[in-house]
């Protein structure tokens, strides 16, 4: 069989895998869902700034959390299991059967990255019915999954890169997110950045891939809407997409992928 044959059957695998354990399943596709009724709850009311136009708070967060639900898929959950697996001596067995490691690796990735579309797709389905967000089409709907599927497999790739930095599984949970929820902070997904948040911070975030693919996905998919500018002028949200945004994801992979490729160790550590 293919190495593309290979890394979909390993695909299949993971994911029967995955919904064989119906709690973390469940808890995957419920915590975006359950941050974006609290935060709509708690601060729903009202717009928030976004370029030039005044955006509802409520369509903020859902782009916000399909953006959490990616990040949270195919960089926290995949870079947590795949410690595991290497303290749990898995990574080491399977390195000793005919399955090539880059097509078990491949799989993980793939289904990691399919969960997170699934979980976008939820996330704007829930959006449209409780809090009336619009869905793409046309161009917009091409920027937003060609953004989707870069920032999946990006992070998946920091995800890999990530776990040379976990000393054990028992400390994975607690390095991982200490490395991506400031980020998350900083780059506008739990709270808006509006006009008096700290210019460091904006800085800050402009570094990190977290914000540049939260902006892709946020313009993205409010493509189909218009802004008003100061002086009338009305513009599609398009016009503010800025394919610099999903470069600037992609060059992060790409340096998780080449980190990953040095320091990824299929071994436990001593």
């Amino acid at each position: 069989m293919s190495s593309v044959g290979l890394s979909l059957r390993q695909t299949r695998y993971t994911n029967k895998s995955f919904w064989r354990n119906p709690a973390s399943a469940f808890f995957t596709f419920a915590f975006p869902l359950m941050f974006l009724v609290i935060f709509t709850s708690l601060l729903g009311k009202g717009n928030v700034k976004l370029g030039q136009t005044d955006l509802s708070v409520r369509t903020y967060y859902v782009v916000s959390m399909a953006t959490f639900g990616v990040i949270t898929a195919c960089f926290t959950n995949l870079a947590v299991s795949i410690c595991f697996n290497r303290d749990a001596g898995i990574l080491k067995r399977t390195r000793g059967t005919p399955l090539p490691s880059r097509s078990y690796m491949a799989g993980r990735v793939i289904h990691a990255t399919l969960v997170g579309v699934l979980l976008v797709a939820i996330t704007a389905l829930f959006g449209k019915i409780f809090y009336g967000t619009s869905i793409p089409t046309g161009i917009p709907l091409l920027e937003f999954l060609v953004t989707l599927i870069v920032g999946s497999l990006s992070f998946a790739a920091l995800a890999l890169a990530i776990t040379a930095a976990v000393p054990n599984a028992d400390a994975a949970p607690a390095v991982i997110n200490a490395t991506i929820f400031p980020l998350l902070f900083l780059s506008g997904i739990f709270i808006p950045l509006g006009t008096n948040a700290p210019e460091w911070i904006k800085a800050v975030g402009r570094i990190f891939p977290v914000k540049h693919f939260a902006d892709a996905m946020r313009y993205s998919f409010l493509g189909n809407g218009t802004i008003r500018t100061p002086v009338g002028v009305i513009h599609p949200f398009q016009e503010l997409f800025r394919w610099s945004d999903v470069i600037a994801v992609a060059a992060w992979g790409l340096v998780g992928l080449v980190l990953a490729v040095r320091f990824f160790s299929w071994e436990p550590r001593r």
